[in-house]
């Protein structure tokens, strides 16, 4: 489990533990986050959060992003998660982010994307960030504006999910705009 720990006014973000896959499963595995998501099956089975939790360690030690799971700093339970990819040779991550239905439209997701990528410019030496949703993701659309980032564009029928296919909205963020990003 990697050791960074990143607090902020009412979350905690840290590693996940094996003992989180039960949580990951039940929380990531609702119907509304699998269709709001590029990569969260439907039904998300407990080994396969297992193998997910697994493969954190691997992309830490290589530098090649980081996962936190985003929890109550009071109960230490599972809220979601938020976590980055990094491009060390283009010196840019994109990131990920999913938040328990029961926990949505509380500012949850923005406060963790907005901890995790603060963290990600500096820790990966990082000149840009960029995220993307779908089409049908309007919410997710709005915590990267309140990022600070900015849309680049759209991909026209780009995903092909549940036999439709589907628009991906893309954003970016540069460094030079990190000022932006507030708690």
């Amino acid at each position: 489990m990697h050791p960074m720990e990143i607090r902020t006014p009412r979350l905690l973000l840290n590693g996940f533990s094996d003992a989180d896959a039960h949580h990951v499963a039940a929380l990531a595995g609702a119907y509304e986050i699998s269709r709001f998501t590029l990569n969260i099956p439907y039904p998300y089975e407990i080994s396969s959060a297992q193998q997910w939790i697994a493969s954190h360690d691997t992309m830490y030690t290589q530098k090649s992003g980081i996962v936190f799971a985003v929890r109550s700093p009071t109960t230490m339970s599972l809220i979601g998660c938020v976590g980055l990819n990094a491009d060390n040779c283009h010196h840019r991550g994109e990131l990920g982010y999913w938040i328990g239905t029961e926990f949505w439209n509380k500012g949850y997701c923005t406060e963790a994307a907005t901890a995790a990528a603060q963290f990600a410019f500096d820790y990966f030496s990082l000149n840009k960030i960029t995220s993307r949703h779908l089409d049908s993701n309007n919410a997710s659309g709005r915590v990267m504006e309140k990022l600070g980032m900015k849309k680049e564009g759209i991909l026209k029928h780009e995903i092909y999910k549940e036999g439709t296919y589907h628009d991906l909205h893309v954003y970016g963020l540069l460094k030079d705009n990190l000022e932006v990003l507030s708690l």
